[in-house]
């Protein structure tokens, strides 16, 4: 009986082992360099260059186009520590060129409103990029933008059809936007199809920043696919060509989370993170983390300092979607506010989940239906959409509904994260 028990035991602990090794896709080896980096070096050459335009301008105060170069170095210093100043200082060096030039460059409108996507201030882009459309200065560069704006704001048949206006698939813009208009349509494989071929364009260029922009996106498309040692590969390539890239790292904290179940190295590397770059959603994987490992106290501490940090009022609406979702889950009212506004400002079927969620959250299951069944249901095929679905549908009744959800939604058990899976396996 003894004898049994023993080989029972030693079975279950070989079928454990055989199962991690089987998850087991990161090495620390392979990423602890850009960890362990003591100086952001890649932020010092941007310093120097900052500086550099910053004096010329101090010295010719009359030369305006030193303001664009001051911007963009402002804003590779936003990409770069994550200070969110940098990001409106160059807004207002971006709104001053505009100001002196007419509003009649369109490479300065260009300017000015990829700051504004940066800053989700979707409404302000389009504004200044139909006033760059009538300039007509590299009118295929601004098609491109006003595809990018009409698919945030959820005009999808103007996206469509500036998607047509610059159709050329020998082109890295044109992929990396038919890829995007894949996904949104639902259909993942041509996504990663057209955007592996934008990366062959990206390494025969040679151009360091466009090839470190596709391997983190392709990253991205192959983890929501399954395919998590390509992404973690593609991650690494992209930290190859930057150390520095806060964006990278954080993708591998994830996959040592959601993939290996490891959250204390997962929390390891977003603290090394953080000694370079700052980001409040950072707090919000920390307390993911905490709530994984049942440490309550340390999640609020963590969800405190997320609240605490984005009252910053020049994030502006830019974390609106996190902190409605995180005052949703605990029953605020204001919760209902943010999301409206997100409606106002993104009418799209993410933003109309937010708010069928936090009606649902503060108790008007059948308010909440009502937003699914209209503006979400078929429109988005986002997994943490298709999550909020089952749970509003199981709420009203609708157990068939619940059901055809549920294993997609166990499929996508990697994007979704361990603990929001651990809730589905409950529906």
């Amino acid at each position: 009986m003894k004898t049994n028990i023993i080989l029972l035991l030693l079975t279950v602990l070989l079928t454990s082992s055989c199962k991690d090794t089987q998850n087991k896709i990161t090495q620390t080896s392979d990423y602890d360099i850009y960890l362990s980096n003591p100086e952001n070096t890649s932020l010092k050459k941007i310093e120097a260059d900052y500086n550099f335009w910053k004096t010329k301008l101090k010295n010719t105060p009359n030369q305006y186009p030193y303001l664009a170069k001051i911007a963009s170095a402002e804003s590779k210093l936003f990409a770069a520590t994550g200070n969110i100043d940098y990001l409106k200082k160059a807004e207002e060096n971006l709104v001053k060129l505009n100001i002196i030039t007419n509003y009649n460059n369109a490479g300065y409108l260009r300017s000015l409103a990829r700051n504004y996507i940066s800053q989700h201030k979707f409404k302000e882009a389009l504004d200044v990029l139909e006033k760059a459309k009538t300039n007509g200065e590299n009118l295929k560069g601004t098609q491109k933008m006003l595809f990018d704006v009409h698919l945030e704001l959820g005009n999808y048949t103007e996206a469509k059809d500036y998607l047509t206006k610059v159709k050329d698939l020998s082109d890295f813009g044109y992929l990396i936007r038919l890829s995007k208009w894949s996904d949104h349509k639902g259909d993942l494989a041509s996504a990663i199809k057209y955007l592996e071929r934008a990366q062959t364009i990206a390494e025969s260029s040679q151009l360091a920043e466009i090839k470190q922009w596709t391997y983190t996106n392709l990253a991205d498309f192959y983890g929501h696919d399954g395919q998590i040692e390509k992404s973690y590969n593609n991650y690494l390539k992209a930290l190859q060509l930057n150390p520095d890239d806060a964006y990278a790292k954080k993708g591998i904290a994830w996959i040592v989370y959601a993939h290996e179940k490891n959250p204390k190295e997962a929390k390891r590397i977003l603290d090394r993170i953080e000694a370079h770059h700052q980001s409040p959603d950072y707090h919000l994987f920390k307390a993911e983390l905490a709530e994984f490992e049942g440490l309550d106290e340390q999640k609020n501490m963590h969800l405190k300092t997320y609240l605490d940090e984005v009252n910053n009022p020049n994030y502006g609406d830019m974390y609106n979607v996190y902190t409605s979702k995180l005052l949703a889950d605990s029953n605020n009212e204001k919760a209902v506010q943010l999301a409206k506004i997100e409606v106002q400002n993104r009418p799209t079927p993410m933003s109309y989940d937010l708010l069928a969620w936090s009606y649902f959250n503060t108790g008007k299951k059948e308010k909440a239906l009502e937003i699914i069944d209209t503006f979400v249901a078929n429109k988005t095929f986002e997994p943490e959409a298709l999550f909020h679905m089952a749970k509003i549908y199981k709420a009203n009744g609708q157990q068939q509904k619940v059901a055809n959800l549920k294993n997609e939604l166990l499929e996508s058990s990697y994007e979704l994260g361990p603990v929001t899976t651990k809730q589905v396996s409950l529906l």
